[in-house]
């Protein structure tokens, strides 16, 4: 191992338990420009508080009026992909490999964004008990990933989640609604989630 920034870079295979094994402690895969695969243990912790996410009036009004249907695991795939297709991008084809096998086992998820039939938008991430982990979203089409975000945060409030985690805060997310938490907090939140019944 190596460590820069006091985050640890690991030469070891990528697989769909040690994925889980690492989300269960908080900590999650990046790939960084120099090609290594980095685990990072953000502090502060960046999380979106599911009771105050909730869509604008002006932003429904554009879902409806544009015709998208969102949609839940109907394409991680194809949504991972869209993600990791940017110029830069933290995601290799090993870690798509291991959230795709991750989906399979029912621990990574993926809502869609269609218009007619074309996927415009989405977001995927790991769910473990109850707490979903935010990986990343993209969008072709505007709002397209603010739509499947807030059909996301629905599902979430409806299966009684308690923490929606979004790792670093961005500019974007905290357009969304995120806020930051210290990382010890982050922790005692995460441990009590951790130890729910799968509620996907």
């Amino acid at each position: 191992m190596s460590q820069i920034s006091g985050v640890q870079a690991t030469s070891s295979l990528l697989s769909a338990n040690a994925l889980e094994r690492a989300y269960r402690l908080g900590i999650f895969p990046m790939v960084h420009d120099d090609g290594e695969l980095y685990w990072h243990d953000p502090d502060p912790r960046a999380v979106f508080p599911l009771d105050h996410v909730r869509p604008n009036a002006r932003l429904r009004s554009y879902i409806r009026s544009h015709g998208y249907r969102c949609t839940i695991d109907h394409g991680f795939e194809q949504v991972i992909r869209a993600c990791a297709d940017r110029e830069s991008t933290w995601l290799n084809e090993e870690m798509i490999t291991a959230y795709t096998e991750l989906h399979v086992h029912r621990k990574a998820h993926s809502v869609e964004t269609w218009q007619d039939a074309r996927l415009v938008g989405g977001i995927y991430g790991v769910a473990v008990g109850a707490v979903f982990f935010g990986e990343s979203m993209f969008s072709l089409a505007d709002n397209a990933s603010k739509a499947a975000f807030h059909h996301l945060t629905v599902h979430l409030r409806e299966q009684g989640f308690l923490l929606f985690d979004t790792q670093y805060i961005n500019d974007h997310t905290r357009s969304l609604g995120a806020i930051e938490m210290p990382r010890q907090a982050f922790r005692s939140l995460l441990a009590l989630a951790v130890e729910s019944p799968d509620l996907f």
